[in-house]
């Protein structure tokens, strides 16, 4: 039997994560958000070590860990934490709750890993091969009448081989919805890819928790990638390091021929013509494009990463779907690659593409928001307009969300999708 381990953190995504990157290493893992549930359930099943949280809702991870010690006297803890930070307290893990380990707030989900396998060593080192069935089921392009406009900065950071670095900058551009069917690469219709073998993939319901998802990965400083679904259009974000660096589309007004002609640079007969020549010579759009001077070489590093871009800040318009998460490392094998902070990304993602009722429901006129204990990121992380920064001080639970709006004196929709952003990155939270 795979050893057991005891995971305890009220960070959801994160829990999803660890749990999904424990189990296709080879454990098996007894997830919970509070301590009281974890305690019992150890005591059902003694776990081989506990991965504790510091700070939890309903029993701090010290006394938790003290009390899993009464029980399983030589069983090995792991604490991870975002708010007791710095030496002392480490070194007070280890000295009066005998931690053989101490993670801060984000960490590097592998070397995590790493001091599991030192104190209990898996049955399986690696999960076995997977099949890439789903990269086959992203060639087949899907038809969508749900697409906006999408606003998009015209500075863009992206990073190359050779770790060269280039922040390209172009007029502000427009990718207007798609209007019918749009030229481009078609692929015969192939039946549904077959589930993957191997390690069972974290699967959930999308629902508002996209914010939290990129918040894990950072968090864990995770290199995967974060799938999602919506009936037949399925879209893949990939993480190096923890930041979001590249993503894919099944959806023809995503594919890079189709975007141009959202955003103006070319027209959709230019575009038909581009793909005639495309399919018959098995060459890529962008070359042709360029070889007909519709599409300049030095352009095509800009719209590319404006493309991935859409397709991210696309999913902030999902509020319905499947997610699943896994930990290929296909990002790295990519030329291209954005540069952009996810804190700064979930901001402008959440900003654009919220819709207004969405929007109040997250945060109603009587909510009560507080500065969260564990937050995803630090403020000087972020990229936050003059009034927002001056607000921020003054939400600590004395006044509702309706109140903030009067003391920002901006337009209320401003102000909630500012809150709204808030709540994703786990700056606030909400409280009773």
């Amino acid at each position: 039997m795979p050893p057991t381990l005891l995971v305890v953190d009220d960070n959801k995504e994160l829990l999803a994560i660890l749990t999904q990157l424990f189990e296709e290493s080879g454990y098996t893992v007894l997830g919970f958000g509070k301590g009281r549930p974890a305690l019992d359930a150890a005591k059902a099943t003694p776990p081989a070590l506990a991965v504790l949280d510091v700070l939890l809702p309903d029993l701090m991870g010290f006394p938790l860990a003290d009390q899993l010690r009464t029980l399983f006297p030589n069983l090995p803890i792991i604490f991870m934490t975002g708010v007791f930070k710095g030496g002392t307290h480490a070194h007070e893990a280890k000295q009066r709750h005998g931690a053989v380990g101490y993670f801060e707030k984000p960490f590097d989900a592998k070397k995590l890993l790493e001091a599991v396998r030192q104190q209990v060593p898996a049955l399986v080192t690696a999960p076995p091969a997977m099949p890439d069935d789903f990269e086959l089921d992203l060639q087949i392009d899907v038809e969508d009448d749900a697409s906006q406009a999408m606003e998009l900065t015209g500075k863009i950071k992206v990073t190359g081989g050779g770790d060269i670095s280039a922040e390209l900058r172009g007029a502000n551009l427009t990718a207007a919805p798609s209007s019918g069917p749009l030229p481009g690469r078609r692929v015969p219709a192939q039946p549904e890819a077959p589930v993957r073998q191997g390690a069972a993939a974290r699967t959930g319901q999308l629902g508002d928790s996209l914010p939290g998802l990129i918040n894990a990965f950072w968090l864990a400083r995770e290199t995967g990638e974060l799938t999602v679904t919506r009936g037949k259009v399925k879209k893949v974000i990939y993480f190096e390091g923890g930041q979001p660096v590249f993503a894919l589309s099944n959806l023809v007004s995503d594919r890079f021929g189709p975007f141009l002609v959202r955003v103006g640079k070319i027209k959709a007969e230019q575009l038909e013509d581009v793909a005639v020549v495309a399919r018959q010579s098995g060459r890529r759009t962008g070359d042709v494009l360029v070889e007909r001077g519709l599409l300049k070489d030095t352009e095509r590093l800009y719209y590319v990463g404006q493309q991935v871009k859409s397709i991210i800040y696309s999913l902030f318009g999902w509020d319905a779907g499947e997610y699943t998460l896994s930990f290929a490392e296909k990002a790295r094998a990519e030329v291209i690659k954005l540069d952009v902070h996810p804190g700064n990304l979930i901001i402008r993602g959440v900003k654009k593409l919220y819709r207004p009722e969405r929007l109040t429901r997250i945060a109603a006129p009587e909510d009560r928001l507080w500065p969260s204990p564990q937050p995803a990121y630090q403020l000087n992380e972020l990229e936050l307009e003059k009034w927002e920064a001056q607000l921020l001080p003054k939400i600590d639970g004395n006044r509702t969300t309706g109140e903030l709006f009067a003391l920002a004196g901006k337009a209320e929709h401003q102000v909630r999708a500012f809150l709204v952003a808030m709540l994703g990155l786990s700056i606030l939270e909400r409280r009773e």
